[in-house]
């Protein structure tokens, strides 16, 4: 009898403290992705977006599994510096709505109306990861509303970038199951870490186990960030079908200062499309670092360096503030 409740104890406690950590980090994940944002109205739908800051803005697209919050911690250094950051949640993350017709084109439109709204005329564009590709739209779409655009880890077209490109392909189906589960998605964080930072980040785990502290905590909150992953899994769904196989762009079109940086062992490939981006684009910037893979481990410094001084060097005047911006009608079409 002792040792059947002594086993029913072994079995219960663990669960039990799983629980406890697992309802512990699911309300702080909640909590922030709950405040510190705004809606906006548009022909799309809502844009969920946070505005931070009082200095020249910086218009901050999220990658996959983002939202406005991943976007206010990823342009921190930014804020630091005396930036202006709006950064929105793109179509289907938390609570910006999912148009049935949703394109990175149509993104980039919703972008503008929420420029509109906020009366700015132009602003400096960073897009990272499937971000870029609304990032890259918008610099096509409103090209006198893009002072620069900063492309990091671009997962757009390249010729060589071969369609689908992630960690293991193989084990896709396993992620997007898990999309629809908070519990599930958080058990694979606390379990597997390594793989989750492989699959989801992209990134050989052996940088990060000798990365320092910083990185650590970096790449573990980055993980995290992604709860509740429920309340971002239609935008996730969208990047899945677009980012995986993404149709070329007329770069060669794009008329502002363009700057792409990636790593050569990205697991995504972006640094095939870095380059193409940087051989396509006019006058464009191109940043590879050897290692990191696509979160940049390990150089985060040089990366902030070199986008500051980026926006530096085509800074400009500041922004107009106009008194009144007329409604945008939505497009009858869009091209994908």
């Amino acid at each position: 009898m002792m040792r059947s409740i002594l086993l029913v104890l072994v079995l219960l406690v663990p669960a039990g403290l799983a629980a406890a950590a697992y309802r512990h980090d699911i309300a702080i994940a909640r909590a922030a992705s709950s405040v510190a944002s705004r809606l906006a109205d548009s022909p799309w739908g809502a844009v969920e977006y946070a505005d931070v800051g009082h200095g020249s803005p910086v218009l901050m697209i999220h990658g996959s599994g983002g939202g406005f919050d991943q976007g206010l911690a990823f342009a921190a250094p930014l804020l630091d510096d005396g930036f202006r950051v709006i950064a929105p949640s793109r179509f289907g993350y938390l609570r910006s709505a999912m148009p049935a017709d949703a394109t990175p084109a149509s993104q980039a439109d919703a972008f503008a109306a929420l420029l509109d709204a906020l009366r700015i005329d132009a602003t400096v564009v960073v897009g990272g990861s499937a971000g870029a590709l609304s990032a890259i739209q918008f610099a096509l779409r409103h090209p006198a509303r893009c002072r620069a655009l900063i492309l990091v880890v671009p997962a757009s077209h390249a010729p060589d970038r071969p369609p689908g490109t992630n960690a293991a392909p193989a084990a896709w189906p396993l992620i997007e199951a898990a999309l629809g589960s908070d519990a599930l998605f958080w058990a694979a964080i606390r379990v597997a870490p390594a793989f989750m930072t492989r699959m989801v980040l992209a990134t050989d785990p052996s940088l990060v186990d000798v990365a320092g502290s910083a990185e650590r905590a970096r790449l573990r909150d980055m993980l995290f960030h992604i709860l509740p992953v429920s309340r971002r899994k239609q935008g996730l769904l969208m990047d899945m079908a677009t980012a995986g196989d993404p149709p070329p762009y007329p770069l060669q079109d794009i008329t502002c200062p363009v700057l792409a940086l990636s790593a050569e062992d990205d697991l995504y490939g972006t640094a095939a499309a870095a380059r193409h981006i940087a051989s396509t684009a006019p006058g464009a910037r191109l940043n590879i670092y050897g290692d990191g893979g696509h979160m940049l481990v390990g150089h985060e410094t040089e990366v902030w360096s070199a986008i500051k001084a980026f926006i530096a060097s085509h800074r400009g005047t500041e922004a107009a503030i106009r008194p009144s911006v007329p409604p945008r009608p939505r497009p009858g079409s869009q091209t994908p």
